[in-house]
């Protein structure tokens, strides 16, 4: 593939990871075709995945859930395991593949990690558009069905950690509209603010709260019955 001309965005690397080998080489021949998208690698089980994530660093996993060996729930909790987190260089973002609406499975692979899901007979346009949804660290997933996939999966809420109570009052009111699903400009406007105040708010939380993207403010605040 030919080096990015100078300006444009870098390429983002996709590995693929589905035990069924049509459905994974559909897949890279769609990705492939796309302007900025890269197939570096493809997977057929979740232990090999894991193992390509830390030899080839990709931007985006797309993960099938299910899978023979190891499924794409634990492939994701050991992709982000703290230690193998740490060593990375830049975040890697996990999308889950699954033939289910609102799969319990996926819900837990997205409080491991993941950045949301898609179903597997999703268009080509929906599937390049979510790659590149995770990629700029936001959810695929509308808030309501984020909110029906967490809801009654922390049946024991622990007390929020002490990082919760170093936010801003500030940073409290952001902390709350993201959690709710609202978009930075939605969040702007709430708020009477600008969207790069906001953004700034939101990598400060994300830092704060030792959490990767906005996706995990969502699974904190259900955890900890912040919502």
């Amino acid at each position: 593939m030919s080096e990015p001309v100078s300006g444009d965005p870098p390429t983002i690397r996709v590995l693929l990871v589905d035990d069924q080998d049509l459905f994974r080489e559909g897949m890279r021949v769609i990705i492939d075709a796309q302007p900025g998208l890269e197939v570096v690698g493809t997977a057929s089980d979740g232990a090999e995945a894991v193992q390509l994530v830390d030899a080839l660093a990709p931007d985006v996993v797309l993960m099938d859930i299910r899978m023979p060996e190891l499924d794409g729930v634990e492939a994701t909790r050991q992709i982000f395991l703290p230690d193998r987190a740490q060593q990375r260089s830049h975040p890697v973002r996990v999308l889950v593949l699954t033939t289910f609406d609102l799969d319990d499975r996926a819900a837990t692979a997205i409080r491991h990690g993941g950045s949301g899901f898609i179903l597997k007979d999703t268009t080509p346009a929906m599937l390049i558009d979510a790659i590149r949804t995770v990629h700029a660290g936001n959810a695929v997933l509308a808030p309501q069905n984020l909110a029906a996939l967490l809801s009654g999966r922390f049946p024991e809420r622990a007390p929020a950690p002490e990082s919760f109570g170093t936010l801003t009052e500030k940073e409290r009111d952001v902390f709350d509209a993201v959690a709710r699903g609202a978009s930075n400009a939605e969040v702007a406007k709430a708020l009477f603010t600008s969207e790069s105040t906001v953004k700034t708010h939101v990598g400060s939380i994300l830092r704060k709260l030792a959490l990767r993207d906005r996706v995990q403010i969502v699974v904190f605040a259900y955890e900890y019955d912040l919502v």
